[in-house]
């Protein structure tokens, strides 16, 4: 029971009983006062009534005529006059009903006021006694009139206090409110602060809440610092801060055959030449510098197209794998160029021959021996071309490319039309074969013949085109009308163009509305990179989907640890690692020792660990043993 409502019943109760109370008090006073005043007109009454009569003639009707005429106009119980033997002379008596009270009302408290008497002479004789009595209704009607109005001024004392009551309690219990709303969001695994209140109970406790939240931000922040210092040191080269050799080539076998890849892409490889003739001739420590300042430059590139991956894969080996660029030329002229202005003036004078660079193109499911082979060809072409030059291998002129609006009007009839199809990949305990959920990656059909177009080949075209949102919304409702005939979760994915568009967030809404028995068994996940890209959005899509029931994740996570304490407050359900991390985990204790710190801080905050890329079912007692709770991937039966 709530506390507004014990509030109203213990004034229901205290005014009912005081209510009771004055009643009593008030009525048994008040029929005190009007039973003697009662008398009182009794006696003055019958002496008046008595005097009259005794100056009248004594004969019958004369004397019935005056008695009546009394009675009609008083409001009497009787008048009777007796004779001095005992025989009435004349009676009257009233024999209506009880007006203006409850007859329970008056049998509850009756009135008791003593007759009034007097003698009527006859000259000096006794004619008789007169003895009357008012009628006690308009005194029951007092007293029942004065009940009622003390029983209204409490009614209305009631109300008054009761709302004043809730007010001043909604008032006091409202920072008890956000002490509830902060202790619901630590159980969703939100972290969250709230103002401390005036009033001192409850201070205390806002105080102690919002110190243990500080104490869990400030307990993920150092282990999400002390993780990142580690994947850094294993993965990361020391000088350039760019992705170490291993690290590199495993980001660009995802490039390759990952589902969410695209379809083809350019990898610019870049040598700085001699680099011990450049130790010899700037030092060591200015060489240094000269690679840091390469780095910087591959960076900013990263930066400024999203999903580029450079790397130092030895020396002054340098590769930078550019995802979805069809032209290798133009890769190869713009990093040129970007060398040109920010790095290699200041430079040249000391050195005039520093570097060369090449790119070749790179289709999905390409060797990763061939396409590095290609680009060592490339490489050599270019020192061929003359101090610090440029080659590019263009692709083979059967590529199947289509125009732009080619693809808008294919893809946007393919939402009309239902040509988009969802393809399942299973995603399973790590420590058993049970499945966790299935996630529902998209396929486009592109002819009658139903050749299926992976995400990969369509989906930066659709993101291009900014048709990403009613994409993802179609898959939505794929997934809602498999899981209406089908058990088991589904997971959908979300592009960071998607979830960056207001409408598509409030479509979603509306749409999962339409649907509360499946959103339990409903989740959604986006890119890490998406989600720091497209950081408010992300926030408000999870506040959006948590209170309706689906789980939220991010796919492809740990490439960006260092900005993870913006997820604490959250209340994310799920991460999937980034498959670089996972590929080849036997073979690579840095990463063996990072996934377990990683297991270990998502396990104390409630989330689910997931291992994507899983290459060999070999891999997986080990993967288990790290704390992962589940696995998907090719090796994954």
């Amino acid at each position: 029971m709530s506390l507004i409502k014990q509030l109203w019943i213990a004034i229901i109760v205290v005014m009912t009983i005081a209510f009771g109370g004055s009643m009593v008090v008030s009525v048994l006073s008040a029929r005190h006062y009007l039973e003697q005043q009662l008398q009182v007109k009794n006696i003055d009454n019958a002496t008046a009534l008595a005097l009259s009569l005794s100056q009248l003639p004594k004969d019958p009707v004369t004397v019935e005529l005056q008695v009546a005429t009394q009675f009609d106009a008083g409001h009497y119980r009787f008048i009777r006059i007796v004779s001095p033997t005992g025989q009435t002379v004349v009676e009257r008596v009233f024999t209506g009903q009880l007006q203006g009270a409850p007859a329970w009302f008056a049998r509850l408290i009756p009135i008791r006021a003593v007759p009034g008497q007097a003698l009527i002479q006859d000259g000096w004789k006794q004619y008789g006694t007169l003895t009357l009595a008012s009628h006690e209704q308009y005194v029951y009607k007092s007293l029942w009139d004065g009940t009622l109005e003390l029983l209204l001024w409490f009614v209305l004392g009631s109300v008054i206090t009761g709302i004043a009551g809730t007010l001043a309690i909604r008032f006091i219990t409202r920072p008890l409110g956000d002490v509830v709303g902060q202790a619901e969001a630590i159980a969703e695994r939100r972290f969250l602060r709230i103002a401390e209140p005036r009033t001192p109970e409850l201070r205390s406790v806002v105080r102690a809440m919002n110190s243990m939240v500080e104490r869990l931000k400030a307990l993920f922040s150092e282990e999400a610092a002390r993780l990142e210092a580690l994947r850094q040191k294993v993965n990361l080269d020391a000088l350039t801060g760019l992705s170490g050799r291993e690290h590199f080539l495993s980001q660009l076998r995802e490039l390759l055959v990952g589902e969410d890849s695209g379809a083809e892409g350019v990898l610019v490889m870049l040598r700085v030449n001699d680099l011990n003739m450049l130790n010899a001739r700037l030092g060591h420590q200015r060489a240094d510098t000269l690679l840091q300042q390469l780095g910087g430059v591959l960076k900013d590139s990263m930066r400024e197209h999203s999903g580029q991956q450079a790397g130092r894969l030895k020396g002054g080996d340098f590769a930078l794998a550019c995802p979805g660029i069809t032209s290798p030329a133009q890769a190869a002229s713009e990093l040129h160029q970007r060398l040109n202005q920010a790095w290699l003036p200041n430079w040249v004078a000391e050195v005039p021959d520093l570097f060369h660079l090449a790119a070749v193109p790179y289709q999905r499911a390409e060797s990763i021996g061939d396409l590095l082979s290609r680009a060592d060809e490339a490489l050599a072409r270019a020192e061929a071309e003359g101090p610090n030059s440029w080659h590019a291998s263009e692709a083979d002129s059967g590529s199947t490319a289509r125009p732009a609006e080619q693809w808008r009007s294919l893809l946007t009839e393919a939402v009309a039309s239902g040509k988009l199809r969802l393809a399942f990949y299973r995603v399973v305990g790590s420590g058993s074969q049970n499945a966790i959920h299935q996630e529902g990656v998209i396929r486009l059909q592109i002819d009658d013949t139903g050749t299926l177009l992976p995400a990969r080949d369509f989906m930066p075209m659709a993101a291009h085109l900014n048709l990403s949102a009613p994409i993802d919304l179609e898959v939505v409702r794929l997934a809602i009308a498999h899981l209406r005939t089908t058990p088991g979760d589904i997971a959908v994915n979300l592009s960071a163009e998607t979830i960056a568009d207001f409408s598509f967030r409030y479509e979603l809404r509306m749409l999962l509305e339409f649907h509360p028995e499946i959103c339990k068994r409903l989740l959604f996940e986006v890119p890490e990179q998406g989600v720091f890209k497209q950081f408010n959005a992300f926030r408000d899509l999870v506040l959006t989907l948590k209170p309706l029931g689906c789980r939220v994740g991010i796919e492809y996570f740990g490439q960006r640890f260092a900005e993870g304490d913006k997820l604490a407050d959250l209340g994310l359900d799920y991460i999937k690692v980034h498959p670089s991390y996972v590929r080849d985990i036997a073979h690579n204790p840095g990463n063996q020792e990072f996934l377990k710190g990683l297991c270990k801080v998502a396990r104390n905050f409630g989330i689910v660990v997931i291992a994507l890329g899983v290459e060999s079912d070999s891999d997986l007692p080990l993967l288990a043993s790290l704390g992962f709770d589940g696995v998907t991937g090719p090796g994954v039966k």
